[in-house]
C-alpha cells in the first residue's frame, strides 16, 4: 500500500484545466471499434487503468488496436472479427469493462473466461447474467453465475424485453451489445433515465435505435461501421475540481472541452440548487455529445435533498457532493442511492467512515447519508480503500483541512485520473 501526504497549504484555486478523457465513452469507443468493420479513431482517449483493461481484453480477443501519437486507432473486422482468445480476459478493476463485455461475448460462437482484481470479485453480475440468460446465453462462474471468475459458451441470442429492475446503464449497455447480435427486436425499459453513450455510440457508428421516453429499442444482426470518436472530458473528474473551487476561498476554475450529455449532468444540478456560483458556455461545433466550457467560483452554499431521478444522473459524483454537503449551511440528505453499495467499494459507508475521520458530521443510511454542515475539517490518516472516487475527493477535501492529511492507498486515482493530484497542485495558489 501507497501512502501519500497531502499538506497543500493553500488558501484558494485558481486556473483553468482540461480533465482526461470520459471513462464511460472511452470503454464504448474500443469496444464499439472493435465490433465494426474498418478504422475507428479515438482522440483523446483516457490511458486510466480501467480503459486500458478494455483495449487489452479487446486484444486478447484479435483485435488490432494501436496507439498512434495520443490516438488510438482499431482496425475493426465486424462481430465476427473476434476470436476464441488463448487467454483469460483479465478486467482489473473495471465493472464497466466486465458488464458491457459480457453482452458481447455472450452472442458469439467461441468460449471466454472474464476474472478482474479482488473488488470485481466482489461485484455482482447477475444484474447482467440473469437477463443474458433469458436471451440464451451460457455463463458459469461462482455462486451460479453471479462473482467472477465467469466463463460464457457464446450461443445463438434470442431478442426479449426487459424491465431494468435498478437503474444502471451498465445493464442496459450490456443487453444493448446483447441485441445488436440477436433474432429479432430486444427492448429495454428503465425506470429512471441513465447515462446514454451507449445508444449515441450505436447511432455514431451507423446502427438504429429507437428511443421513446424509457423505452430503448434495437434490432438485431446490426452491421455498425468504424468512425472517428472525439471523446469530452470526463464530467466525473471535471467534478472535483468543480467542487474544489466552490467550498475554497478566493477560488476561480474554468473547466474546457467538458461533457455535458444531459444524462450525467447531476452534479451541476446539485451545485446551482446549493447556491453554487457557476456558469456553462455550450462547444457549439461538438459533434454527437454535447460539450462545452464549465467555470465555478468561491460560493455560499445551502443544504438541500437529492434524492430520485436525479440519482442516475449522478452516482459517480456522490462521494465528492458528499464533500460538498460538508461545507454547506444546514442539512443535505442522499438518499435513493442504493447502487453506491455495489461500487468499487460500498462507497456509503466508505465515505462515511472517511469523512468522519476528517471531522464531518455525516451518518450513512440504507440508501444514501445525511450530512450536517457547515463543518471545520482537521486533518488525519484517510484511505481511499482502493477506490479512485474516493481516493480523489480525500485529495480535494484535504485543501480545507487545517492540519495534513495522510491518504493510503492513493494510488487508486490512475483508474480514471492519473495526473489528478499533479493537476490539483497545479492550480494552486
Amino acid at each position: 500500500m501507497e501512502v501519500k501526504q497531502l499538506n497543500f497549504n493553500r488558501h484558494s484555486i485558481q486556473g483553468t484545466i482540461k480533465v482526461p478523457g470520459d471513462k464511460s465513452i472511452s470503454h464504448r469507443a474500443i469496444m464499439f471499434g472493435a465490433i465494426s468493420s474498418g478504422k475507428t479513431i479515438v482522440r483523446n482517449f483516457l490511458f486510466g487503468a480501467d480503459c486500458l483493461s478494455t483495449i487489452s481484453c479487446f486484444r486478447k480477443l484479435g483485435v488490432n488496436i494501436i496507439q498512434e501519437d495520443n490516438e488510438i486507432v482499431i482496425y475493426g473486422e465486424g462481430w465476427s472479427g473476434l476470436k476464441e482468445p488463448a487467454s483469460v480476459l483479465d478486467v482489473g478493476n473495471s465493472g464497466t469493462t466486465t458488464r458491457l463485455m459480457l453482452g458481447i461475448l455472450a452472442g458469439r460462437p467461441f468460449h471466454s473466461v472474464v476474472i478482474g482484481d479482488d473488488s470485481i470479485a466482489k461485484r455482482p453480475m447477475n444484474r447482467v447474467v440473469l437477463p443474458l440468460r433469458q436471451m440464451g446465453a451460457k455463463i458459469n462462474g461462482r455462486e451460479n453465475g453471479n462473482y467472477t471468475p465467469i466463463a460464457i459458451q457464446g450461443s445463438p441470442l434470442t431478442s426479449i424485453t426487459y424491465e431494468l429492475p435498478v437503474a444502471s446503464a451498465q445493464v442496459k449497455s450490456c443487453l444493448l451489445l446483447a441485441g445488436l447480435q440477436a433474432n429479432g427486436e430486444t427492448t429495454i425499459i428503465e425506470p429512471a433515465a441513465t447515462r446514454d453513450h451507449t445508444e449515441k455510440m450505436i447511432q455514431h457508428f451507423g446502427g438504429e435505435i429507437s428511443i421513446r421516453n424509457n423505452q430503448i429499442s434495437v434490432q438485431g444482426n446490426q452491421q455498425l461501421t468504424g468512425t472517428v470518436v472525439d471523446v469530452p472530458g470526463d464530467i466525473s473528474s471535471a467534478a472535483f475540481f468543480m467542487v474544489a473551487a466552490a467550498i475554497m476561498e478566493n477560488s476561480e476554475v474554468k473547466l474546457e472541452n467538458v461533457g455535458l450529455n444531459p444524462t450525467r449532468t447531476g452534479i451541476i444540478d446539485v451545485l446551482i440548487k446549493m447556491g453554487a456560483d457557476i456558469s456553462i458556455e455550450m462547444n457549439k461545433d461538438a459533434s454527437y455529445e454535447p460539450v462545452g466550457t464549465i467555470t465555478v467560483r468561491t460560493s455560499i452554499l445551502k443544504g438541500i435533498e437529492i434524492s430520485g431521478d436525479l440519482i442516475p444522473r449522478l452516482i459517480d459524483e456522490l462521494p465528492i457532493i458528499a464533500l460538498l454537503a460538508t461545507q454547506a449551511e444546514g442539512t443535505t440528505i442522499i438518499k435513493n442511492a442504493e447502487e453506491l453499495k455495489v461500487k468499487e467499494t460500498n462507497r456509503i459507508d466508505a465515505v462515511a467512515r472517511e469523512l468522519s475521520q476528517l471531522g464531518a458530521n455525516i451518518v450513512p443510511t440504507e440508501d444514501g447519508m445525511i450530512i450536517i454542515g457547515k463543518t471545520t475539517l482537521h486533518g488525519g490518516t484517510v484511505s481511499s480503500l482502493g477506490d479512485h472516487r474516493i481516493g480523489m475527493m480525500l485529495g480535494v477535501a484535504s485543501l480545507i483541512c487545517k492540519e495534513k492529511v495522510i491518504l493510503e492507498d492513493y494510488e487508486a486515482v490512475e483508474v480514471s485520473y492519473p495526473n489528478f493530484f499533479e493537476d490539483l497542485q497545479a492550480l494552486l495558489k
